[in-house]
């Protein structure tokens, strides 16, 4: 492991070559992103590395696994054929430099070059200051296309101008002829296609939400616009050979096949609600901005769960129920890798998993068809009343454990901390791992800034809610005039038209009710404040703004949610 030293400013850099080379000193970002693709956050997640990290950590790099991938900005070679390639090398102020040196510079000793677009970087000051790590190694001595092209959130033009500040020479033709004939595959390039109502807040890795009025238009959300909430490449599994490892604490080893894990045990269903972590993190954006995708009120959505109880896997494993005496956490693997072949990984606590009441799933199916690729084709973990997070995707490997997971996305994010608490005063390993939510609502219909007509005489809100650990949602309160009067909305658990389900068990409240009332116009308004609060039956409430939740990393956004309209007055009105 690479020992960092400590970046005391990452906000300037002087450029190397004033005379050959001028380029307007730039704000450098160096936090670093968290690829929770289930991401919460793929793209957004920032690490904290301690007092090594407490200056500069503004602005969204890649982070866990990632690995070095700048860009030079404007750079001639980009749209340049081999024969201009040849004339830069007459004319170029920079020495032309082979390949074959560069992958001498592989070392701190001996220094650490890259390649890009036919360039030719000494990143050696900058290795320490890396948000990412000591895998900013994996690239020394080559070419950065190939990190590149899986991290593509380093595409800014910020990260472009760093690079071209640490320019050294120019790759001799023959080399830069050799790079062009390898292809650069895109490690998204087998991505699904995804439904064109998606607000999309990440390309790569995906991450979008339906518009919020889709997603109160049905109890059960199509899988289609289901929130997408990816940390890396969705990976091509085939089912044919699909298998599924559980082991851990001795006496316990099985593989599953996909066809012996829906013939050996007895399906179960349920409809279940998943909540990205960072569902709502637009609103504390708004009061201080926070580092990750900027959700709105739609990473949330529910469906209907079928596959084998975790509890029945893990006791055909030979984990007993007396497990828990010696284990206290269950691990999952994803399928899904960085470049570095790091998975994703997250735990539950094991009275979840082995609960007969937890109805934790090894799900293969979802609204009653093959789980589709961006959700967790073939198998996932469905947690109900458990944060998206620990719903791991394309499952490949379940661990009775000890110990929590190692993985980066339970250790160092997915956790919420006090208003007070920042970036240089963080310490991931002082707060738990996000498990159950809190208490959730958020007004679908009308949108904030929507126009209503007078002539109308009165509004319809619409919106959903939800509580975490089971909690069933008992009341929805709405309010047209900013929390000085209230009025309860009506709630449904079932499609428009069809019969409501009977109630579910105590603690067993995993889907998340719809509400709508409808609400005469005040006489006097021309603006309304909409404002909408959930009470569960355990008498959970929201809190009434945002400031006192705040939080660095923008999770446990459930303050009242509040939209504006505003009132048309009738064209004909004297």
């Amino acid at each position: 492991m690479l020992l960092l030293r400590r970046c005391h400013s990452l906000t300037r850099f002087g450029p190397l070559n004033t005379q050959r080379h001028q380029v307007t000193p730039a704000v450098v970002s160096c936090a670093v992103r968290l690829w929770s693709s289930s991401s919460e956050d793929g793209g957004s997640y920032q690490r904290a590395h301690g007092p090594s990290w407490r200056h500069g950590l503004a602005g969204l790099l890649a982070g866990t696994g990632a690995v070095l991938a700048y860009g030079l900005h404007h750079h001639k070679a980009e749209q340049q054929d081999s024969s201009t390639v040849q004339t830069i090398e007459k004319t170029s102020a920079f020495p032309i430099i082979s390949q074959e040196e560069v992958t001498t510079h592989r070392s701190l000793e001996h220094g650490i070059w890259v390649t890009f677009k036919g360039g030719v970087y000494d990143i050696t000051k900058f290795v320490a200051m890396h948000p990412g790590g000591d895998k900013i190694l994996l690239a020394a001595g080559g070419a950065l296309e190939p990190f590149w092209a899986l991290y593509a959130v380093h595409n800014q033009e910020h990260v472009l101008e760093m690079l071209s500040e640490y320019k050294v020479g120019e790759l001799s033709a023959e080399d830069v002829k050799k790079q062009k004939a390898i292809k650069t595959s895109d490690p998204y390039s087998t991505d699904p296609e995804r439904h064109p109502a998606l607000h999309i807040n990440n390309l790569k890795p995906f991450n979008a939400e339906p518009p919020p009025e889709l997603l109160s238009d049905s109890f059960i959300t199509p899988s289609a616009i289901f929130f997408k909430r990816n940390h890396l490449p969705v990976p091509q599994v085939d089912a044919a050979s699909y298998q599924l490892h559980i082991e851990g604490l001795p006496g316990g080893v099985l593989t599953l096949s996909l066809e012996e894990l829906k013939t050996r045990f007895p399906k179960h269903t349920i409809t279940a609600t998943l909540q990205c972590a960072g569902n709502r993190r637009s609103e504390m954006n708004k009061v201080k901005q926070v580092k990750g995708l900027n959700w709105g009120i739609a990473a949330i959505s529910n469906a209907t769960w079928g596959g084998a109880r975790l509890r029945d896997v893990l006791l055909a494993a030979g984990y007993s129920p007396d497990v828990a005496q010696r284990a206290f956490h269950v691990q999952f693997e994803g399928l899904d890798k960085d470049v570095t072949g790091t998975t994703y990984g997250a735990s539950i606590p094991l009275n979840k998993a082995v609960n007969e009441e937890g109805d934790v799933l090894l799900a293969y199916e979802m609204n009653g068809q093959d789980i589709p690729p961006d959700h967790g084709y073939p198998v996932r973990a469905v947690v109900p009343g458990t944060v998206g997070a620990r719903n791991v995707k394309w499952l490949g490997k379940i661990i009775v454990s000890a110990e929590e997971s190692s993985s980066h996305w339970q250790q160092n994010d997915y956790k919420g901390f006090s208003p007070g608490t920042d970036w240089d005063t963080v310490d991931f390993k002082s707060a738990p791992a996000i498990q159950e939510l809190p208490i959730q609502s958020a007004i679908t219909v009308p949108t904030d800034g929507a126009v209503v007509d007078r002539s109308s005489e009165e509004v319809t809100v619409k919106g959903y809610a939800w509580s975490g650990g089971g909690r069933e949602v008992v009341r929805v309160d709405v309010s047209l005039d900013g929390g000085k009067t209230w009025q309860v909305a009506q709630m449904r658990s079932s499609e428009k038209g069809q019969a409501p389900g009977p109630s579910p068990p105590p603690g067993r409240a995993w889907a998340w009710k719809l509400w709508e009332v409808t609400a005469p116009l005040p006489a006097e308004a021309q603006e309304l404040e909409i404002v909408c609060k959930a009470v569960d039956n355990s008498y959970n409430m929201q809190p009434d703004t945002v400031p006192p939740i705040w939080n660095l990393r923008g999770v446990l956004s459930n303050a009242w949610h509040r939209v504006k309209v505003e009132i048309r007055e009738d064209d004909n009105e004297i």
